[in-house]
């Protein structure tokens, strides 16, 4: 069985910093919280250059290292792109990308938000 599924992906830094808490934080809560999107992933980069020109990376000499981070998310279309909508306040303009793919094989059924939040 496959369905239809959009995969998204925000770029983000460690240090970034959200309304009350680290942004990563904040967008986890808000996806946990306010959307129940089926898979959310953090994945925390060695290295990365961004628009600035800037490398970021993981060194012994560096003491306050700002790390790229990358925040995964999936789900139907109409679900990722509701949350979608919910992050553009929250992210830097440009620091949202998305592609449609297929999700293979039967899924465990998901666990949606209280109150019928779909």
């Amino acid at each position: 069985m496959n369905n239809d599924i959009l995969i998204v992906r925000v770029y983000l830094h460690e240090a970034d910093q959200g309304k009350r808490k680290r942004l990563m934080q904040e967008i986890l809560a808000l996806l946990q919280e306010r959307h129940a999107v089926q898979a959310v992933t953090v994945f925390r980069a060695i290295a990365g250059l961004g628009a600035s020109g800037e490398v970021r990376a993981d060194d012994v000499l560096r003491l306050n290292v700002d790390l790229p981070i990358v925040v995964e998310f999936f789900d139907e279309p109409k679900v990722a792109e509701a949350a979608i909508a919910l992050l553009n306040g929250l992210i830097p303009g440009g620091h949202i990308v998305s592609w449609p793919a297929q999700r293979h094989g039967a899924a465990a059924p998901p666990k949606r938000a209280l109150g019928g939040a779909r």
